[in-house]
């Protein structure tokens, strides 16, 4: 996170507390970041808001831009701007869509943490970061190339906000519950089970650096887990991984990421790996 020199930050009239400023403001007083405040809007006129936003920024010693922009909806407009600008971060207050709507369309704040190329900071509270626990959310048992990088970045991640809020770095990872018509034996026996997710933790652990006291190893789905370790421990943030699942499978299965969003009560850091980085903004280039 000390890596990052620009954050692009969405900033909606409708909202005007600024949940979303807030946050980056404490970010860029320790990383020096320059500050992309952003407007995704065809209609209205908001450059007198964000001319008095920016100038005010600067009175308090931010570099800052603004920029009101709009490519065909929300989550392609920030793309196409954090990609212009170089942004290595996007922040965003997230407010939950009512679940009708959410059943029916799929949800813009969704769309934005599945195709955009950079970590995306969701805000959801005021609540400050300063002395609190900060929450990691890994997936031990798999130890692929893909999910070893993402857990690298999702753990450094996380201690770096720890770092930057003076608090408390913790480790949830999930473990499936037994499965009597597993093939695999292995996965037939609770006991069996949590006894070798135990063993993958331990090397996690020296790998990383993290005490027992400090990794929480459950039983049960990483979207009913993650939520309920994260209200156990009142976590101000919590950093997660997506492998940016899209399409039929998306549909079907559905990223952790996204259908925790709502469920967390904490502000909500979601990282990809490098290579899905890559192909998103591969993506992004060609339209």
């Amino acid at each position: 996170m000390q890596a990052i020199r620009s954050i692009l930050v969405v900033m909606e009239p409708q909202h005007p507390e600024g949940l979303a400023l807030k946050r980056a403001k404490l970010i860029a007083g320790v990383t020096q970041s320059h500050l992309h405040l952003l407007v995704c809007d065809k209609k209205g006129d908001h450059s007198a808001w964000l001319n008095e936003l920016g100038s005010s920024l600067g009175a308090e010693g931010f570099s800052a831009t603004t920029q009101q922009s709009w490519h065909d909806n929300p989550h392609q407009t920030i793309i196409a701007v954090q990609q212009a600008e170089g942004c290595s971060l996007v922040i965003k207050q997230h407010v939950p869509d009512n679940p009708l709507k959410k059943a029916i369309l799929t949800p813009e704040d969704w769309k934005l943490l599945r195709y955009c190329p950079s970590p995306v900071l969701m805000v959801k509270t005021d609540t400050p970061w300063t002395g609190g626990n900060i929450l990691a959310a890994v997936d031990v048992g798999n130890a692929d190339g893909e999910h070893r990088t993402l857990h690298s970045g999702i753990v450094s991640h996380g201690y770096d906000i720890a770092g930057l809020a003076q608090g408390t770095l913790h480790v949830v990872t999930a473990h499936p519950t037994p499965m009597l018509s597993a093939a695999d034996p292995t996965f037939q026996l609770k006991e069996t089970i949590e006894a070798r997710y135990r063993e993958q933790c331990r090397t996690f652990q020296a790998e990383y650096d993290i005490s027992d006291e400090r990794l929480h190893v459950l039983e049960g789905p990483a979207d009913v887990v993650i939520p309920q370790v994260a209200h156990q421990f009142s976590a101000a943030v919590t950093v997660i991984g997506t492998v940016a699942r899209t399409g039929l499978s998306g549909a079907l299965i559905g990223n952790t990421a996204e259908v925790i969003l709502d469920a967390l009560e904490s502000d909500v850091l979601v990282l990809k790996p490098g290579d899905i980085i890559a192909h998103l903004e591969e993506l992004v280039s060609q339209r």
